[in-house]
């Protein structure tokens, strides 16, 4: 039993109940992901003449909320961000929306994500100018989470921060101390307080319950080690989806039954869910089309590569690792569609013929 399964198996009566008050995005996720991998889409007849048997290689969705399609995305970026690296210790830092902002930011998902990535990176680079912890330029690769292990909505983001920055001249990096970047409590002030400025200038304001600015925000800053282990930390955060499809246990009698890992204990819990409230959680966490959830700031930003070259060349030189791969990988990728080979004895397939996509294409 797969996510795929579940929306072919219960998706329709979903759809027929909530239809009319779906989001776009959660229609064209669905759709996609019922689809992936199956004749809907097309895909390639192949033929082992050593085995006499025939193979079928059908085409992906490429949905980004898809557990089958992320593995291969996951690799590619690994890659590139490997040429962002600094030989310097990493951290860890976390912004958490407070839960009295979460039913508006589930309704305005573009406006709340957008200002939660900007206040927060501001927040961070305006606190660690200041001498006492950096004084300089920092790096930020700045990813956006929604849920809990157990699929609930709770928005945060992470962001991936070397320890130091580059001074306003250009000629000295400063680096942080080894193990510590940042206060946490007069960071999430100052979070709150520019999250609440910028959010005064649309109509959401209003809507909210005033003790919201009263409360303190939730902030985390944790060491993450070399820059190597921090890209394999946060790798998996970068394109994994609400749940993977090995986390799904069964399905029986109209229940989903899937499993976490606690992340204090490190123990496996199993959850059991009627199958409307699992599509209800998972959708939840399918972001508008078109929306970044990865954000570069600061000397990571595109405009500021010429001053990132100038923090890598006044560090020492990293020696070259090969990246892991990202954890959590999802399901069996299909065939390849060049040289492909026999899954039984490894000879090479014959091509017989191209199998045309029967769906149309989902919503947008």
């Amino acid at each position: 039993m797969d996510l795929a399964e579940i929306f072919r198996q219960f998706g329709p009566a979903y759809r027929e109940k909530f239809g009319d008050k779906m989001l776009p995005s959660h229609l064209a996720a669905m759709k996609a992901i019922e689809n992936c991998r199956t004749e809907a889409l097309g895909g390639h007849l192949y033929f082992c003449d050593h085995c006499n048997e025939h193979w079928y290689s059908y085409h992906s969705c490429r949905n980004r909320h898809c557990p089958k399609c992320q593995h291969q995305a996951a690799e590619e970026w690994l890659e590139k961000q490997y040429q962002l690296l600094l030989p310097v210790p990493y951290f860890l830092v976390t912004f958490t929306l407070p839960s009295e902002l979460r039913d508006v930011a589930r309704s305005n998902q573009q406006i709340i994500y957008n200002l939660l990535f900007r206040s927060a990176a501001q927040a961070l680079q305006e606190i660690c100018a200041d001498k006492r912890f950096v004084g300089g330029q920092l790096g930020m690769v700045g990813i956006l989470q929604t849920w809990t292990r157990d699929l609930r909505f709770h928005p945060h983001v992470h962001f991936l921060v070397p320890g130091g920055g580059l001074r306003d001249d250009g000629k000295q990096w400063l680096a942080s101390r080894k193990n510590f970047l940042v206060r946490v409590e007069p960071l999430g002030k100052l979070f709150r307080g520019k999250f609440r400025n910028a959010l005064k200038k649309t109509p959401l304001f209003a809507k909210l319950n005033a003790a919201v600015w009263d409360k303190a925000w939730v902030v985390d800053s944790r060491s993450v080690g070399s820059g190597e282990a921090a890209l394999k930390y946060l790798a998996p955060y970068v394109f994994r989806v609400a749940i993977s499809n090995n986390r799904i246990l069964k399905v029986e009698n109209d229940r989903v039954t899937f499993r976490y890992r606690e992340g204090d204990s490190g123990k496996w819990r199993t959850v059991k869910l009627p199958a409307e409230e699992f599509i209800r959680r998972f959708l939840q966490h399918v972001l508008p089309k078109g929306f970044v959830k990865v954000r570069y700031f600061g000397l990571f930003a595109p405009g500021n590569r010429h001053r990132l070259k100038l923090a890598q060349a006044l560090l020492p030189i990293p020696t070259a690792h090969p990246l892991p791969p990202a954890t959590e990988c999802q399901t069996t990728a299909p065939l390849p569609l060049t040289s492909p080979t026999c899954p039984t004895c490894g000879k090479p397939l014959t091509l017989l013929n191209a199998i045309l996509s029967t769906a149309r294409s989902p919503p947008h």
